[in-house]
């Protein structure tokens, strides 16, 4: 039966809500009421051969109370005139509300656009176009208001996010609340309180002059005689990234790798260091000129997203070297094969031609669909043995 029942025209008026269209217009002000929605009717057909279940439609449509019938008449050469609903009619939103059982939703919303017309009109267009996030977050508008402003009165303050001091605002609650804040933090602050160069939530600090907690850069120095002292040999050390970028020590080379263990346990070498990676996080590392007189050797899995960090690494020292990322290292450790459930498929533009083809032999399933060898599963002699060549 293709005939608009009951339950499929509050589909459509429930429609009209989760798109938000009924809430807008406690901001904007326009009302679409009367609202009529059109139906699809039983034709001469249906009348002819299903006239009980045509009754029956029309009798279910005229039941309801939170509606009016737009009715037309039909005449049938067999039944005779018949009186069907044509449209229905929505001639207030209180009956649409009250069709879906939104009356509350709607006061609650109505609320927040009263209080935020009253004292900061400026994030009007955030509700207009985000009513149902707007009312998710109804408990919360408060606190985010006072965060507003706050942030009006001490823009770019140098702080730490979590040392601002609102009455009713936790500690955490703007960093939990990022997303929305950067929306509303945008239309409401003056240009020149907002770094528009950074962007996302990771760097929400940034973007409104907070203070960020430090990069932190993990390293091991892989020759004694560079230690100040005895009692720090084979330190596992963690500096800041500024810390770590005045450096002033004679080392010649520096190993990443993105293994804990590997890390760990990564030979003694002199005028060496060995660093903890980042995966595809290259910003504290970046800070660090003196890295550009290094050799750099990056030792990541065998598979298509440690070509991908390799060649993002590259992006900020073209000199990166890679080491065990190599068709004898792969096929020397076939037993550890494994799977790689997601594989880049970008091209790569700054790997060798060794690694290129080797990459594109992983992404394109040349030896196996998925294929890759997990650094952890190199074998310490294969190690030892590569690094008695540098």
């Amino acid at each position: 039966m293709s005939w608009d029942s009951v339950v499929e025209v509050k589909a459509q008026l429930q429609r009209l809500w989760q798109r938000g269209e009924l809430l807008r217009e406690a901001v904007h002000g326009r009302s679409r009421f009367p609202l009529r929605v059109a139906l699809s009717t039983p034709n001469t057909a249906d009348i002819t051969h299903r006239f009980e279940a045509v009754r029956a439609w029309a009798t279910a449509l005229a039941a309801e109370s939170v509606w009016r019938i737009e009715w037309q008449e039909v005449a049938h050469r067999v039944q005779g005139s018949q009186r069907l609903p044509q449209a229905v009619c929505f001639d207030s939103q209180a009956q649409a509300l009250r069709c879906l059982g939104k009356q509350t939703q709607w006061e609650r919303f109505a609320s927040l656009v009263a209080q935020t017309r009253q004292v900061r009109p400026v994030l009007l267009p955030w509700l207009e176009k985000y009513p149902l996030q707007a009312l998710e977050l109804a408990t919360e508008w408060p606190q985010l208001l006072a965060v507003v402003d706050w942030l009006e009165q001490h823009p770019r303050p140098g702080m730490y996010v979590r040392q601002v001091d609102l009455p009713g605002v936790a500690t955490k609650f703007i960093e939990n609340h990022r997303a929305v804040l950067t929306q509303l933090l945008d239309l409401a602050l003056p240009a020149a309180a907002i770094d528009q160069s950074k962007t996302g939530t990771a760097q929400f600090a940034a973007r409104f002059g907070f203070r960020d907690k430090p990069l932190r850069i993990r390293c091991r120095l892989l020759d004694p005689a560079l230690l100040p002292s005895p009692a720090l040999a084979c330190a596992d050390l963690t500096l800041d990234a500024t810390s770590f970028s005045r450096l002033d020590l004679p080392l010649k080379r520096v190993f990443i790798t993105e293994n804990e263990i590997n890390f760990l346990a990564f030979p003694e070498m002199q005028n060496s260091m060995v660093i903890f990676g980042a995966g595809y996080g290259w910003d504290a590392l970046a800070r660090s000129q003196w890295l550009h007189d290094c050799q750099i050797y990056y030792w990541g899995d065998l598979d298509t997203h440690g070509f991908a960090i390799l060649n993002q690494l590259r992006l900020h020292f073209r000199h990166v070297e890679s080491l065990l990322m190599d068709q004898a290292t792969l096929h020397e450790h076939v037993a550890f094969w494994g799977h790689e459930e997601k594989p880049v498929r970008a091209e790569l533009g700054l790997l060798t031609p060794a690694e290129a083809a080797l990459y594109d032999d992983l992404r394109d399933n040349r030896l196996r669909p998925g294929l890759r060898l997990e650094q952890e599963h190199i074998r310490y002699h294969w190690l030892t043995a590569q690094l008695s060549t540098l």
